[in-house]
């Protein structure tokens, strides 16, 4: 029997290094994950390098590559994608950034680049979409909120390009940046231009926005002030159902995937309560999941909070998530005439607080797949897989010709 659906679902930031704390074994050795090795016994395993061994990816690169596109020819930055995940067409050769609320103070130093990880922001992102005038450039603009203190910024314009700064510094206890052109053109120079204006106007408006008066008032950090930065030009990306002949959908918490997805025609499915983080509704997305797959050939799940811990470097939260995610997915044990992978998209490991370039894990399960020895689902176990070491770009072909829907390369 051939399986003809895929479920691919990507664990963001789950692989990791040794912990002290966890007596040198990392979060995923050290979790109880018998769903997880099940699937790992009842599969082939490998480990893979997203992009390329050596090469730390970002999570919008690292899911463009699993999705088959190739980042060194379609990513010139993280903004266009978020943009798209926050409800913003993005039309190829506009510019987006991503953007935080954040707070300064009266003296113009940064206090809280995330503004107390303010919620529901969008009374703010909208005084900002009425007051600001960009006009004198010849450019319109959107901007949206996010999830939390995340924002969304695209700029639609003749000559406007992408290559400039961030006025974010990075830090705290001092002043926001200038934006400047990285590389001296005309176009870039311009864009700096318009981004520089578009804070000098937003900050004020902030500043005497009611709800941070009340914020003040309370005690709370306002958020008064929008920092930008992972500036990009939109590509255009050949849609996902013409690239590979199947339809598909996307699971996400995370502005960033739901925009990947939206970029390639992959429609994002709204599942209650998912919040990217360790207290997300994950048996939730595994639930739509598998009912998307009733009228779809393709599901992509990403899920999302073991990044989060790898990133706060609590190795422990991402050892006891993982198990929370092993629980969710015992559905998936019933699953046939299904494709499983799961994997990881790049490593976050708890003691760089970051992500490294760390091979990630990879399962393939379901009808057709040749098994190998692996039990368990770890970087160690899966090292030793039929797999073998593989790129990102590779699970795209494997998985099509598993369900019988890859084009024969010569005669």
């Amino acid at each position: 029997m051939t399986a003809n659906k895929i479920l691919f679902i990507v664990l963001d930031g789950i692989s990791d290094r040794p912990c002290p704390v966890l007596g040198g074994k990392t979060p995923l050795s050290a979790a109880k994950k018998p769903v997880l090795d099940k699937l790992a016994a009842e599969g082939i395993c490998g480990i893979m390098d997203t992009i390329s061994a050596g090469i730390r990816p970002g999570s919008d690169t690292a899911h463009l590559a699993l999705l088959g596109y190739d980042p060194y020819k379609s990513y010139t930055g993280r903004g266009p994608l978020e943009c798209e995940g926050s409800g913003i067409h993005m039309e190829p050769g506009m510019i987006g950034f991503r953007c935080n609320y954040a707070t300064v103070s009266k003296e113009g130093l940064i206090l809280d680049r995330r503004a107390g990880r303010i919620h529901d922001t969008a009374a703010l992102s909208a005084a900002i979409q009425e007051g600001v005038d960009l006009s004198k450039f010849g450019v319109e603009f959107t901007f949206r909120s996010g999830a939390g203190h995340r924002a969304a910024l695209a700029l639609k314009g003749e000559g406007l390009g992408h290559c400039v700064s961030s006025n974010d510094p990075k830090k705290e206890g001092v002043a926001p940046l200038t934006i400047n052109a990285v590389k001296k053109e005309g176009k870039h120079e311009k864009t700096a231009a318009v981004c520089n204006e578009f804070v000098r106007q937003a900050t004020p408006i902030l500043f005497n926005h009611p709800i941070n008066r009340e914020r003040m008032k309370n005690g709370e950090n306002p958020a008064n002030i929008v920092l930008m930065r992972g500036a990009g030009e939109m590509p255009h990306l050949e849609p996902f159902t013409e690239k590979y002949g199947i339809s598909g959908s996307v699971i996400s918490a995370a502005s960033l995937i739901t925009g990947i997805g939206n970029a390639v025609g992959l429609p994002h499915v709204d599942v209650p309560g998912i919040t990217g983080s360790v207290n997300s509704n994950v048996p939730g997305k595994i639930a739509a999941a598998i009912h998307e797959l009733k009228t779809k050939d393709f599901v992509i799940v990403n899920i999302k909070g073991a990044d989060e811990s790898g990133h706060d470097g609590k190795a422990e939260q991402k050892r006891d998530f993982i198990e929370t995610i092993d629980s969710a997915l015992e559905p998936l044990l019933a699953c046939r005439d299904c494709i499983i992978i799961i994997c990881g998209d790049h490593s976050t490991p708890c003691p760089i607080k970051d992500h490294s370039a760390d091979p990630v894990p990879v399962i393939i399960r379901g009808d057709g797949v040749r098994t190998d020895d692996v039990v368990r689902f770890d970087e160690f176990s899966c090292a030793k897989g039929g797999l073998c070491r593989i790129t990102g770009s590779a699970l795209m072909p494997i998985a099509l010709d598993l369900i019988n829907r890859s084009h024969k390369y010569g005669a």
